[in-house]
């Protein structure tokens, strides 16, 4: 097991599961769509999105803040399952996910120009957050749980 608590960050394992995250996502979205476009509502403003807008699918943790939280105890496969569990990916707006960067969220949200400027509505974004540390926890949960069965 490679849970070395020094180890650099790596996002290897989490971009192969991701793409494939994101493929699952992509079919869902063309089954809701049902005219061959995809339909996604953006989960920092509620904004449908279809296929052909610019939009993202986002960590609304980022990779890197997963990973770093928990090198110690996980290893990198491990993580990429927490970083990509269902809580934690969704769609934005590609300007919104890249103005987030790698943000916290919640320092992100913190700038009223961003907020402005991308009209965000707090609290979809507040509950996104919400649903992404729940989801993370107890796919953590889940994933130590299994080590002592």
């Amino acid at each position: 097991m490679n849970s070395d608590p020094t180890r650099p960050y790596h996002r290897h394992e989490i971009d192969l599961l991701f793409a494939k995250v994101k493929a699952q996502l992509h079919q869902k979205a063309l089954e809701r769509g049902g005219d061959g476009r995809a339909l996604y509502a953006d989960c920092y403003t509620g904004e449908t999105l279809r296929g052909g807008d610019r939009y993202d699918y986002e960590h609304i943790r980022s990779s890197e803040y997963v990973f770093m939280a928990y090198r110690d105890r996980l290893t990198n496969f491990e993580i990429a399952e927490v970083v990509n569990c269902s809580e934690n990916v969704a769609v934005t707006l590609r300007s919104i996910n890249q103005s987030k960067g790698k943000m916290r969220l919640e320092d992100w949200l913190s700038n009223r120009v961003n907020t402005t400027k991308h009209k965000i509505d707090l609290e979809l974004a507040k509950k996104a957050a919400i649903a992404a540390d729940k989801g993370i926890d107890q796919k953590v949960q889940e994933i130590l749980s299994k080590r002592f069965k």
